[in-house]
Formats: structure tokens, sequence, C-alpha cells
């Protein structure tokens, strides 16, 4: 077991994160980190984090309260390629999930994922965090949940 910690993207480390780069054959699957620091800034419920190794960023993950189903989601995880295959993003995720559970507003019982479906990487990180399989979505992602 690693030591993972998650802490706010602000002024200080945004840099950090957008040269952090998955896989050339994961590109196709995930939004940019720059687009994803973009996109938080207009989404009032979410929350950017970067995954740190220790003190080095290794990851980055956008997660909160979806505007239109009011269900919690990750938006987005990725793990930088040097630091892929160790379990590193099940770690993760399983940070992430203990966040949403301490902070728990409402009466949410869900966190809701997506991914595309040839992305079996990501398949298997969120079937090892517990996440079942629930439809295809109408945008093509596999849709995922986990009970808080």
């Amino acid at each position: 077991m690693y030591h993972l910690t998650l802490k706010p993207i602000d002024k200080n480390n945004w840099e950090e994160a957008i040269h952090l780069n998955v896989k050339a054959e994961q590109q196709p699957f995930i939004a940019s980190n720059l687009y994803s620091i973009a996109e938080v800034q207009f989404l009032d419920d979410f929350v950017a984090k970067g995954i740190y190794l220790d003190h080095k960023m290794i990851g980055f993950a956008m997660f909160g309260i979806d505007p239109d189903d009011h269900q919690y989601w990750i938006y987005r995880l990725m793990i930088d390629a040097t630091y892929q295959g160790k379990g590193l993003g099940a770690q993760a995720v399983q940070l992430i999930i203990e966040e949403l559970r301490q902070n728990k507003q409402e009466n949410i019982p869900y966190v809701m994922i997506g991914y595309h479906p040839e992305n079996l990487a990501a398949k298997i990180v969120y079937q090892k965090a517990g996440f079942k399989e629930t439809e295809l979505a109408p945008w093509g992602e596999q849709l995922a949940s986990l009970r808080l």
C-alpha cells in the first residue's frame, strides 16, 4: 500500500497537473487535465484534486455532485503513465470514495462513474473498487455505480 493523498488543484500546482499524461493508447478515452481544470471552474459542486504519492503529483481527479441528476460523480480520474500498473488508480478511487463519504451532503446513496467501453484499464480499476456496471449511456460511456 502506497501513501497517497488528495490535494486541491490551485494556483501553486495546476501546471504540474497539466503535465501529467496517460499512456498514448488511453488518450482518446479521457479529457486532458487542462480541459478538466477549466471545466471545473463552471461546476459549482465539483472539486479538482491532485493525487500525490508522498510529495509528488502522480494523478488527477475531478468529482462532485452532477448538476443534472444530483448524484455524486467521478468525472475524471487519471494516473500518469509512469505510475500505472502499481495499484495506485484503485487506491486513488478509495480515497475519493472516502472523501465523498466524509463530506456527504444530502441523501445521495451512490457515486457514479462513466468510462469508454474499450478502456479496459479503467474498467478493471473501477471493478476492483467495487463499482458495478449499470448501463451504456446515450453518449456512449459505460456507466457504473457504487453504494456509499
